[in-house]
């Protein structure tokens, strides 16, 4: 079984999502260039308190955007296909594991739904006062938005690990019902506190 070079990092990383990186430890920078050499992919698996988390996804290295003098180097990757950590190997200076590559389970997601999604997105956005531009039609839609989301790593973990597309898109939406209310009621009592006790 060929294994995959594991980069472990606080971060979670969805199919699809860009990936850019800083190079910098001695280990990595010898699993970067041999990921360039054989054009193979990389594991990115989150890391929580010295644990790795069990499921992870690929990165494929889109391109090499610097090269530094000392080795170190700034590369943009992607986000691929999950995975799931079988077994860790540790004979090289970096971890590797055997993985199984795994894909969502068919489900379907109803267009009502994605109207709604989307529409909460873009609201949640809107409160935090930015606009962004959802892909409606992209594939796998709740990774795309959930990836531009300020989230603990937690709930993102969790839905990289949900393996229907219309239960993740179910999660995102009774998150952002969840989360719209508490926003807005936070900014609005930081603009009471920013426009009391001024003294004229």
């Amino acid at each position: 079984m060929p294994l995959l070079p594991l980069f472990p990092l606080e971060l979670v990383l969805f199919p699809g999502a860009p990936l850019p990186l800083h190079i910098f430890e001695p280990r990595y920078k010898e699993m970067i260039a041999e990921c360039l050499e054989q054009k193979l992919p990389f594991g990115m698996v989150r890391v929580k308190e010295n644990a790795l988390a069990s499921i992870g996804c690929s990165a494929t290295i889109l391109n090499v955007i610097k090269k530094y003098e000392d080795g170190r180097m700034d590369i943009a990757a992607a986000g691929e296909q999950r995975f799931e950590i079988n077994k860790l190997n540790q004979e090289r200076s970096f971890l590797q594991g055997e993985v199984t590559y795994f894909d969502d389970d068919p489900s379907a997601v109803g267009p009502g739904a994605v109207d709604t999604v989307v529409e909460l997105h873009e609201q949640l956005f809107a409160t935090l006062g930015q606009s962004v531009d959802v892909e409606r039609d992209a594939d796998l839609l709740s990774f795309h938005l959930a990836h531009e989301l300020p989230v603990d790593l937690d709930f993102k973990q969790a839905l990289l690990e949900m393996k229907s597309e219309a239960e993740r898109i179910e999660t995102l939406t009774e998150y952002y019902r969840a989360t719209i209310p508490k926003i807005t009621k936070t900014l609005q009592a930081r603009e009471r506190a920013s426009g009391n006790g001024h003294v004229h």
